[in-house]
């Protein structure tokens, strides 16, 4: 079924505008609606091999509204069968009916989710601002549904005194939290406001993401031959093929995304032009004209707060924070806070080797933000004769995939085989596809998507998601999972090189594959995840990159073919610790910010910049560094629920990491070792949802996690206890 938590998170991807029909224009609609649903391929059942695939050959936007209003009229009906059953509410005639219910929606969102992440356009963004309001009263009404809540409670309350089997225990209590924390117990009248400040946040959510967008898609920062000095030559490139493609040919584009903006401040040898791209990039969201977000912030703030406040809560943290590993916005900031002191530290030291390092060379500056990555690289180079460029050439976009596949066969015991797209339709010529199967019996596991390029409409980052995901109750289907990157498209026959930092990306997200492809559950509400959780596994991954057998076997040079020399090796390695000052600082900053935001009162915050910079400089915050999300264009955090008050989980989930991370660096065979994969997967990917996380982890590593090797991994020193 089309469970709420994934409602609400499509509900803040649209757009609310007003929906009111002239009256004669009604019975015209419904006609015209019926005719369009008929036969509308985004609502029909898949078919072809693997038990059914998305049909993205034949999507159509048109079909797209048809298509949602239909299956959200589907899905009311049938939850109103199981509100009105007139039996005993039981396990099997309320959570598994309810479970199952939804799933012609699911469909439609899955096409839906592709035009909003992948194929977005100012057609589609129209479709969003009629949709939204109507999408998030469905919302409510499944949530707010007395008779459905009082059937999930029953069953809840009798899980309480008789438990059930194990997943059927979680599940229950799962679902009923969920109805709770979206206001199941509130008065009739908290109830419409509470819907109310829904409807109102969906908008704000979609503003916000779609002005992030086109401050991306509006500003590119175009260059002649003359400042082209100390990029390299497949950014060169790549930069011309995208100013041809926008009409300016004989000149380079720097795009305003994070691909494009990071090479560059890395590279380029001309301050005044890094200046200008850096200040570029980092005002996305905060020009002053239609796209700014300033605005937006506060409203969402004063809405969460006020929802919030309707169920008892003192802040919004406290009330997301309930169901997580945190528990509660003190853990968190304890965390962070024991991080944050060691990687200023850091961040000074780092300062100071660029400030000598530009001296020695006769520039007499004072590092500011646009500077940090150029000098940051230099003093690489200095202190461990490590050149960034030089790595890159070992580091091909294909062989990194043959590499994430050879690591997801002897973890996991999978292996990939390409799909022709004739068999299995793609909604873009650059997404391929690859078969999932088990290596011992050859029993179809799933599909493995990739959409690897940045193309305009399709939002920046790096993300993993899946169109159907494992559930032995809806049968068991195969797992159909999806990666999407933002890589720099390079010129017609040029290799895809990418950075060590994006090489570690493309692991993190098939970590999250990896998760989608290994769940063994039962009922479809344990496919969800616990938000500081889900982004260990996924950490977890990248630490394979570094493994001997993937040097030794996949990074090749992308001309010669020979791999990567042993004293290269050496040099990344001995060079591990480097730059955390920055990479620590700029990230908890974020978290910080996240979770001050959320703990404050909202109408203490009477203008969003002068809040974020007076609570920056309270912490300390260097000015060489900004937030990695500077506040009007945190899409984490305001465009939709689901990091608010938990972009600190990357952090909670790193603790995990390294500490996991150990398990396999003491085990005999190391990060191959057998016993230790087994164990990793049977407890830490296999369940998903279906085991409390904390406990989950103690059964694989037999003890709770600690901070300590975190800080080993970081080079900072370990707190006193």
């Amino acid at each position: 079924m089309l469970k709420i938590s994934i409602t609400v998170m499509f509900t803040s991807l649209l757009l609310f505008t007003s929906c009111k029909q002239e009256t004669e224009n009604t019975k015209t609609e419904e006609m015209h609606r019926e005719k369009q649903e008929s036969g509308n391929v985004l609502l029909s059942e898949w078919k072809g091999p693997y038990q059914g695939v998305p049909a993205f050959n034949m999507m159509k936007l048109e079909l797209l509204k048809p298509a949602v209003l239909s299956g959200i009229e589907s899905h009311l009906k049938e939850i109103e069968e199981i509100a009105n059953n007139t039996e005993e509410p039981t396990f099997e005639n309320t959570i598994i009916a309810f479970e199952k219910s939804g799933q012609d929606l699911d469909r439609v969102f899955t096409y839906y989710g592709i035009y909003s992440s992948n194929l977005s356009s100012p057609e589609f963004r129209e479709i969003q601002k009629e949709l939204s309001p109507i999408i998030s009263d469905y919302s409510s009404k499944i949530s707010q549904n007395e008779k459905l809540f009082q059937r999930i409670k029953t069953v809840y309350n009798a899980s309480q005194q008789t438990a059930l089997p194990k997943e059927q225990q979680r599940t229950v209590a799962l679902i009923y939290q969920n109805f709770e924390m979206k206001g199941a117990n509130l008065s009739k009248e908290d109830k419409e406001t509470y819907a109310e400040i829904e409807k109102q946040l969906s908008e704000y959510y979609t503003q916000f993401s779609n002005h992030i967008l086109a401050d991306e898609e509006s500003y590119i920062t175009y260059i002649d031959s003359s400042q082209i000095g100390g990029l390299p030559e497949s950014y060169i490139k790549s930069a011309s093929g995208i100013a041809k493609e926008n009409g300016e040919e004989g000149k380079f584009a720097i795009t305003n995304t994070r691909s494009s903006m990071d090479p560059f401040l890395t590279y380029s040898t001309n301050r005044e032009l890094r200046e200008k791209v850096w200040k570029t990039y980092y005002s996305r969201g905060n020009n002053g004209d239609e796209n700014d977000n300033n605005e937006l912030i506060l409203n969402i703030l004063k809405l969460r707060d006020q929802r919030v406040a309707l169920l008892g809560y003192d802040n919004y943290a406290q009330w997301r924070l309930q169901d997580r590993m945190a528990k509660n916005p003190e853990n968190a900031m304890n965390l962070m806070k024991a991080v944050w002191p060691s990687a200023l530290a850091r961040v000074e030291e780092e300062v100071n080797d660029m400030e000598q390092l530009a001296k020695k060379e006769g520039e007499n500056i004072s590092i500011q933000p646009w500077d940090y990555r150029f000098y940051m690289e230099k003093v690489r180079k200095e202190k461990y004769d490590l050149d960034s460029e030089e790595v890159k050439q070992y580091l091909e976009l294909n062989n990194l995939r043959k590499a994430i596949f050879y690591v997801a066969g002897e973890l996991f015991n999978f292996n990939f085989e390409p799909v022709s797209t004739d068999s299995v339709p793609v909604f873009h010529p650059d997404v391929k596809v690859w078969e999932v199967t088990n290596k011992t019996n050859g029993e179809i596991v799933g599909l493995w998507y990739l959409d690897p390029y940045a193309r305009p409409g399709k939002r920046s980052g790096a993300w993993a998601t899946t169109y159907r995901s494992k559930s032995e109750l809806m049968g068991n289907y195969p797992v159909l999972a999806s990666n999407n990157s933002n890589f720099v498209k390079p010129a017609d026959g040029e290799p895809t090189l990418v950075s060590w930092d994006d090489a570690e990306t493309f692991f993190h997200e098939f970590g999250h594959a990896l998760h989608f492809l290994s769940a063994d559950i039962k009922y479809p509400t344990l496919n969800g995840g616990v938000r500081d959780y889900t982004e260990f596994q996924s950490q977890l991954l990248e630490r394979w990159l570094s493994t001997d057998a993937v040097i030794n076997k996949f990074l090749k040079h992308y001309k010669t073919g020979e791999p990567m020399p042993a004293q290269l090796v050496q040099k990344i390695k001995k060079a591990s610790t480097f730059n955390q000052g920055f990479a620590t600082t700029e990230f908890l900053a974020s978290a910080l910010m996240d979770m001050i935001y959320h703990t404050t009162d909202p109408e203490q915050i009477k203008d969003v910049q002068e809040f974020e910079k007076n609570k920056l400089k309270e912490l300390g915050m260097p000015e060489e560094i900004p937030m990695r999300h500077r506040s009007t264009q945190f899409g984490h955090v305001f465009s939709g629920e689901g990091y608010a008050t938990g972009y600190y989980g990357y952090l909670w989930a790193d603790v995990l990491t390294s500490d996991a991370a150990e398990a396999f660096a003491e085990a005999p065979n190391g990060f191959y070792d057998k016993q230790v994969a087994n164990k990793l997967v049977k407890y830490l990917f296999a369940p998903r949802n279906a085991e409390d996380p904390a406990e989950a982890y103690k059964k694989f590593r037999g003890r709770d996690a600690t901070i300590d090797a975190l800080m080993r991994d970081r080079g900072f020193p370990i707190p006193q206890k």
